[in-house]
């Protein structure tokens, strides 16, 4: 593997189709495409400037590399790629791209970024941007800390773990997810969704989990959250009270006490739905 340490590069295109390179302490300053086509990369301390720098890429391992704001919409359609350590400040990275592993990535900035991507998977990774992984398939997500209405919009087979989500329309239109000793704050939360598990986790959310087929929620707190579970089917042990529940569609829901309970015949079929004040403390 041929090695450029401490180079500038400038101009379109400035090392289209490369392969085998490690490139240590590069800088990439204007010029779009500067790797596009590139094969078996190494990038460890490079700067990225300017827009498209990876692009139809396939085997790139990047380490404590920035990808600064203009170096916008960076990463398409490229495959196989670790990201470790590295801040990219760049809006709309990553699309369709697929097998992506982000480990302790920052993202500043990421309005638009991991659209239509296959096999992702985060770790320690922090976001900040609307519509965050929207048409993602494929997705692992350990201490996620993510800030941006519109998460995984239409996302499919998608797990979470001990993140915090403060997003507003999060998982709509998905089928296939699981999230697990999380914090969700965000109005609306879940519409729209197919088999979706929430386990150990707390919830803020007005008019949350509504029009779902196939939400569980086991042990979870559902905190100022209102207006809940309106035409789902559901099934709820919540380890908290609830403001309030309406209409849900069918199923069993348990609860430490509910402020309000709307179940209106007119809309829906009021026997179809258990729902039981349970003790605190009762699991």
């Amino acid at each position: 593997m041929e090695q450029i340490k401490e180079k500038l590069f400038r101009g379109e295109r400035a090392l289209f189709g490369s392969s085998m390179l490690e490139l240590i302490d590069c800088v990439f300053a204007d010029g779009e495409s500067p790797l596009k086509e590139s094969r078996a990369l190494r990038l460890d301390g490079c700067i990225f400037k300017w827009k498209y720098p990876l692009w139809y890429s396939d085997g790139v391992s990047m380490r404590s590399t920035t990808l600064l704001e203009t170096a916008r919409s960076g990463i398409w359609y490229t495959k196989n790629i670790s990201v470790n350590d590295c801040t990219i400040d760049a809006p709309k990275t990553f699309r369709r791209s697929e097998n992506i592993l982000l480990r302790s990535v920052r993202m500043p900035n990421a309005k638009e970024t991991l659209w239509n991507c296959k096999d992702v998977h985060m770790f320690d990774v922090s976001a900040e941007g609307d519509y965050f992984g929207m048409g993602d398939v494929g997705v692992t997500a350990e201490r996620l800390h993510l800030s941006g209405n519109y998460a995984f919009d239409g996302g499919m087979n998608i797990i979470v773990k001990n993140s915090t989500l403060i997003s507003k329309d999060a998982f709509w239109n998905c089928e296939n997810v699981e999230v697990y000793d999380s914090l969700i704050i965000g109005e609306y939360l879940g519409w729209n969704s197919k088999n979706v598990k929430f386990v150990n986790c707390t919830i803020e959310s007005n008019q949350g989990l509504c029009y779902m087929d196939g939400v569980t929620l086991v042990n979870c707190k559902l905190v100022n959250t209102d207006l809940a579970f309106e035409y789902s089917s559901v099934r709820a042990d919540i380890a908290s009270g609830v403001l309030s529940v309406k209409n849900p569609r069918e199923g069993e829901i348990a609860a430490e006490g509910f402020g309000e309970v709307i179940m209106d015949s007119r809309y829906v079929d009021v026997e179809k739905t258990k729902i039981t004040v349970k003790e605190k403390g009762d699991v």
